[in-house]
């Protein structure tokens, strides 16, 4: 026993010569530095050294200085409650935008709490409490920017679909991604957390705008749901069928009929009049097959959208380790939170959120397939696609205004299963109570 008390004293000793370095490269020659950002750059200096200092701060926190700046405002008196309880290694006391800064990079690294904490020089309880913290006061303060659209923002977002993609009246992409998890075998329900792939996951479904801007989210659900029974379990669907949502101005037909504002989707949801799903049958027309067209290029933002969002927010990318299921949906709902707060508050001289190609935001999953489609959708949907060609025109003239969009081709699987799940907490944009509890039962509505 002897012999590892002085272990443990010399561990201790030496860390605590090591926060000392630290602290005094970071204080520099006169004190504090100047600039809060200085100094927590010169703590972290072994993983910035090789990046040019304009780039920094947006490597290290996936947005520009006046964002976080704006997000330190929000969170401030939820974060500076007990203010000397959380310091670095050395002592000193965490600053406002310290412990911002620790919570992002526990949720754009993907590094463990040890590894955070080792590379800021705090303990690696003192990134789980800052987190947790953050967590909760981006909640309480930041929920207004994950909101459905007022109807002149819908306008808009219409106007930038039929300008880009061909497709009028159209106010958004419905689209679902997996957050993976490794769950013990012993663990209460843990089948029901088995994905069609064999994956223990949690699902995220998203509607977002034409900008890339998530306007409706639904998380909770186990991965052993599919696409349809989250969606009709979801508060969009509800507040969709009762005509609560997408209610704004119609589309007017040559013929003297209207088509109302609807969402669209890929094959993995139902037809219905309010989300348009492509024509699946082989042997397509010409008018169904363009309509198709339109349709995958438009649809593409979605999982643009949700790859550059795990790819920010790495906590939520690859395999996590046994979270807590009740916390995660918290999470999920916060990182999307500051997904739009990047967005909302773009610089002009940003690429846009979603330059990038990648639409592989669930790797190695084959998509899903619903055959449900409701009559009324039916009608719609070819209502619209007629709509295309008489807008258009058809034959050598339609061919020159028609733009070349590429298909997506994804292989789908003969049959996908699914299971009921378990009463678990769920958080719905479109719901009021950021939580909840419910008792799906998606086998009858997969029938």
């Amino acid at each position: 026993m002897p012999p590892m008390r002085g272990a443990k004293r010399r561990r201790k000793a030496a860390a605590e010569k090591k926060a000392a370095a630290m602290a005094a490269a970071a204080a520099g020659d006169n004190g504090m530095p100047a600039d809060w950002w200085d100094g927590f750059c010169m703590r972290m200096a072994g993983t910035l050294s090789s990046i040019e200092d304009a780039q920094r701060f947006q490597s290290v926190f996936k947005m520009p200085r006046r964002t976080f700046d704006y997000v330190c405002s929000l969170v401030k008196d939820e974060m500076m409650v007990k203010s000397s309880s959380y310091a670095f290694l050395d002592g000193t006391v965490l600053s406002l935008e310290d412990r911002v800064a620790i919570a992002l990079r526990r949720l754009n690294s993907g590094g463990s709490l040890v590894t955070v904490g080792s590379s800021i020089g705090v303990n690696h309880s003192t990134v789980s409490l800052i987190t947790w913290r953050f967590i909760e006061a981006m909640e309480e303060r930041g929920s207004h920017h994950l909101r459905w659209p007022a109807s002149g923002e819908m306008e808009k977002i219409k106007s930038k679909f039929e300008d880009a993609h061909g497709l009028p009246n159209c106010c958004g992409v419905v689209d679902t991604t997996h957050i993976t998890m490794c769950l013990s075998s012993a663990e209460p329900n843990c089948k029901v957390w088995l994905d069609h792939e064999r994956n223990h996951s949690m699902v995220l479904q998203a509607v977002v705008d034409a900008d890339s801007r998530i306007m409706d989210l639904v998380t909770g659900w186990p991965g052993s749901m599919k696409e349809s029974s989250i969606l009709h379990s979801s508060g969009l669907f509800k507040l969709c069928e009762k005509g609560e949502r997408l209610n704004g101005s119609k589309l007017a037909l040559s013929d003297g009929t209207e088509i109302g504002e609807y969402i669209i989707g890929d094959a993995g949801y139902p037809l219905l009049p309010w989300l348009l799903t492509p024509y699946q049958q082989n042997n397509l027309t010409e008018p169904e097959a363009e309509f198709n067209r339109r349709h995958s290029a438009a649809r593409i933002v979605a999982p643009r959208t949700l790859a550059k969002f795990k790819d920010t927010w790495k906590y939520l990318q690859g395999e996590m380790w046994r979270p807590d299921k009740h916390r995660l949906p918290r999470i999920i709902h916060v990182c999307c939170l500051l997904h739009n707060i990047i967005i909302d508050l773009q610089e002009e001289e940003m690429d846009e959120p979603c330059s990038s190609s990648s639409s592989d935001h669930d790797a190695k999953y084959m998509q899903q397939l619903c055959r449900l489609e409701d009559e009324k959708g039916l009608e719609v949907r070819d209502k619209l696609c007629q709509h295309l060609i008489s807008d258009w025109g058809w034959g050598e003239s339609a061919s020159m205004k028609r733009k070349e969009y590429s298909v997506l081709v994804i292989e789908i699987p003969s049959s996908i299963s699914t299971s009921s799940a378990p009463i678990i907490p769920l958080y719905h944009s479109s719901i009021p109570t950021k939580q909840y509890f419910i008792q799906p039962s998606p086998t009858t509505i997969n029938k």
